[in-house]
């Protein structure tokens, strides 16, 4: 799971009936007297993988390795999943096994690196290395963002197909607004940028997909880089049209989403993870999706590969740390449940989802592989990981930027400039 959660108050002892709170200490190298080995495990739940579903998951691998005894533990809240994160390591902290994040995975020395031989369950073992170590596991695949519409919607504006190209969409958003409906749902956080994510897609990394390389190398800036200064006006434009309501940032991603299922907005751009949630929604039958299109109609499909757990540097139990992590990665029962709760296509060899999701799930997934059938993926902008990734700290500013953008707060030129002054900072 790679997007940001919401928060949970404590952490759990996972198989004992006792609770404990705040950052965890290490486990004992040291065998325990019971014989348990225990790990201490970050994880972030939201309204697809609550407290419950992390529970689940973790005791089926538990009951295969009884010899494990593991904790559950969680950030503060949604907002401060990074800064926790990051904190816990700068102070010889940070629990045994984590959910990954990009902003931990880029302080690669905190985190242990997985062999060749750890790897090889994996479809893209080398997925998000750093400094050619993979400090992730490479366990699934998302697209970011689709776009998620609502056909009753669509029906009452006149619309009768999802649009094929960039000009057939703010045709289509031209005709939501007349008829009185918000055509794009949005809100803060990650999801106001998802637009934004998506026209990068079909205008920067179709025809530039290695850019975060040559940004990291100082070879282009986003201020002075024309594909780029496009694409962000075009996000711009969406706005100023007010086929984005601006009055919507300031929601949170779950009343984001309950907005869409409610029907308070006709499309939805947002990761594939959505379909988890659409499928356990009334209105299921009637959510469509489709790629968010560029000037030509040609397929881009934004994605990323990564998302699994990662283990400490300073794990007190190294050894009982990765099989956990490797356990909970390849259980065939907790893959299928990351596929039920979350959406997730797990990126391990010989995998396949199981017969009975839902149908926005089976959509998604079917435009998934029709992209990879036309060699037709590109990176999703600010959720890559390793050296290919944003520098540490910068994707929360994209994501502030789309908001800036947005509300009118700073004009595009402001935003790129603030962007390449932070990547220096960072940098």
């Amino acid at each position: 799971m790679n997007k940001p959660t919401a928060s949970l108050a404590l952490a759990v002892m996972l198989g004992l009936s006792a609770c404990s709170s705040g950052a965890p200490s290490q486990s004992s190298a040291a065998p325990p007297a019971d014989g348990k080995q225990k790990v201490s495990f970050l994880v972030f739940p939201s309204p697809n993988l609550p407290e419950s579903y992390w529970k689940a998951q973790v005791e089926l691998v538990t009951k295969a390795n009884p010899d494990l005894e593991v904790e559950l533990v969680a950030a503060p809240s949604e907002s401060e999943r990074n800064d926790y994160a990051k904190q816990l390591a700068a102070s010889g902290q940070l629990p045994d096994v984590q959910i990954g994040m990009q902003d931990l995975i880029a302080l690669e020395p905190s985190l242990a690196p997985w062999t060749e031989a750890e790897l090889k369950d994996f479809l893209c073992p080398t997925c998000g290395a750093v400094n050619g170590k993979v400090v992730q596991l490479p366990t699934n695949t998302q697209t970011i963002p689709n776009v998620f519409y609502n056909k009753k919607l669509f029906a009452r504006a006149g619309i009768t197909e999802p649009p094929k190209t960039y000009a057939e969409l703010l045709a289509a958003a031209e005709r939501l607004k007349a008829a009185g409906i918000t055509p794009f749902v949005t809100g803060g956080v990650f999801v106001t940028s998802q637009p934004w994510t998506a026209i990068l897609a079909t205008d920067l990394y179709a025809k530039t997909p290695g850019w975060m390389t040559e940004r990291r190398a100082g070879e282009v800036k986003f201020a002075t880089d024309p594909a780029m200064k496009a694409a962000t006006q075009k996000f711009a434009d969406l706005a100023a049209k007010g086929y984005i309501d601006k009055r919507q940032i300031g929601q949170d991603y779950p009343k984001t989403q309950e907005a869409f299922l409610s029907g308070k907005g006709a499309m939805y751009p947002m990761g594939s993870w959505f379909a988890a949630a659409a499928d356990q929604s009334d209105m299921k039958d009637d959510i469509g999706v489709f790629a968010w299109p560029g000037d030509d109609g040609s397929l881009h499909l934004p994605a990323f590969t990564g998302g699994g757990l990662s283990v400490s540097a300073t794990a007190g139990n190294m050894a009982a740390a990765k099989k956990f992590a490797l356990a909970f990665q390849l259980t065939k029962e907790n893959l299928d449940a990351s596929v039920k709760a979350d959406a997730l296509f797990p990126a391990i060899k010989g995998y396949t989802p199981p017969s009975d999701t839902g149908p926005v799930f089976k959509a998604v997934y079917d435009l998934w592989q029709q992209a990879l059938g036309q060699n037709a993926t590109v990176p999703a902008f600010s959720w890559e990981a390793g050296d290919t990734a944003m520098l540490p700290g910068m994707q929360g500013k994209f994501w502030s930027s789309a908001q800036d953008l947005v509300s009118g707060k700073k004009t595009v030129d402001q935003v790129l400039t603030y962007l390449d002054t932070e990547w220096e900072k960072s940098g």
